[in-house]
């Protein structure tokens, strides 16, 4: 009998980590015995759980949980030295996440332990946040909608001088092309846009490669710009005062990416001068912002609590994924998406 922990929370929930891992595993999955786990998150926020990020503070359960488990799906269980070292039979971790951030690799490597992660499992539900937060701060609608609830008709925004930007027409800067950016730019091409795209790892023969720019070209040109890159050392604060100088004046900036990719200060300086006709933002250099953080008084930004990903069809994909590696390595198979295949030597 394989032993498998459904370490779920209230979004990537524990009873449907279990229903996909036993469809995943068909006539076999009679034969696992599932032990379900609910962590707190969202309603406590993940944070930094010992030696990994972005984890529920929750290693006595998971230790608890795991004994004598093979197998461990989860979103936000951390997984550090401390909990490989009390889980000598660990064998497999599938993580629900775009990334492991919650997995000490390197311990689950020396430790024999098979790691996956969901790769797109929130692409759509982000890239069809990215195109609302671009007409949501283009057209200022949060703004309007405040001002109507105030009893205030903004009959003003029907200025030629202060009437927002439509999409079809203008050109937008994706500076990432990865799952997200690639969905984010289809749809942008539907409503009439011409897309640039700048990202240096784009492979040879990639069907954008031949169209991708540089950075300052394409912030020259681009009357929305939208960030969907990785972060990195090299590209943390990539879009400073110098690079937002460069956007047309009265363009449209939006991050649903990572906070570190942005100096929010310059941001901040570029919308208070009007530089900027509005800005989006999902993901913030401390979450929740302090309360004395100039974002919350920035002037003509739109701002959502790290939302675009929240869809019932990612948390439907998490599960999916990581049942479906879990049942490629319960067949000796090598599963779809391992990450420290160095395991297999």
């Amino acid at each position: 009998m394989t032993t498998v922990l459904a370490a779920g929370d209230h979004f990537v929930r524990a009873d449907r980590l279990a229903a996909a891992v036993r469809e995943a595993c068909g006539p076999d999955g009679a034969d696992l015995d599932v032990v379900e786990l609910t962590l707190p998150w969202p309603d406590v926020p993940f944070g930094r759980v010992a030696e990994v990020d972005e984890a529920s503070d929750a290693e006595d359960e998971m230790i608890t949980h795991l004994a004598g488990a093979q197998a461990c799906v989860t979103q936000m269980g951390p997984v550090t030295a401390r909990v490989l070292e009390a889980c000598p039979d660990l064998r497999f971790v599938g993580v629900g996440r775009g990334g492991p951030v919650n997995v000490n690799l390197e311990a689950a490597t020396s430790h024999g332990v098979q790691v996956t992660r969901a790769p797109g499992r929130n692409a759509v539900a982000t890239a069809e946040h990215t195109v609302a937060m671009m007409l949501a701060a283009a057209r200022r609608i949060p703004q309007v909608h405040a001002d109507l609830l105030a009893g205030t008709w903004r009959g003003d925004f029907y200025r030629y001088d202060t009437a927002g930007p439509e999409i079809a027409g203008s050109t937008v800067g994706l500076v990432g092309v990865g799952e997200i950016g690639e969905r984010v730019a289809s749809r942008l091409e539907g409503f009439g846009a011409r897309v640039l795209v700048h990202d240096p790892y784009l492979p040879e023969g990639h069907p954008r490669a031949a169209g991708a720019v540089d950075l300052d070209e394409l912030l020259g040109a681009a009357d929305f710009l939208s960030l969907h890159a990785r972060l990195t050392a090299d590209n943390a604060r990539m879009i400073g005062a110098r690079e937002l100088s460069l956007l047309p004046q009265g363009a449209v900036l939006v991050n649903c990416a990572r906070a570190g990719l942005l100096d929010h200060d310059a941001l901040c300086d570029a919308l208070e001068s009007g530089h900027l006709h509005a800005a989006a933002l999902d993901v913030f250099p401390e979450e929740p912002p302090a309360a004395d953080s100039r974002l919350l008084r920035a002037p003509r930004l739109v701002m959502t609590p790290h939302l675009a990903g929240a869809s019932r069809q990612t948390a439907d994909n998490a599960c999916r994924i990581v049942a479906a590696d879990l049942a490629a390595h319960l067949r000796g198979e090598q599963p779809e998406h391992l990450v420290n295949p160095e395991v297999l030597r």
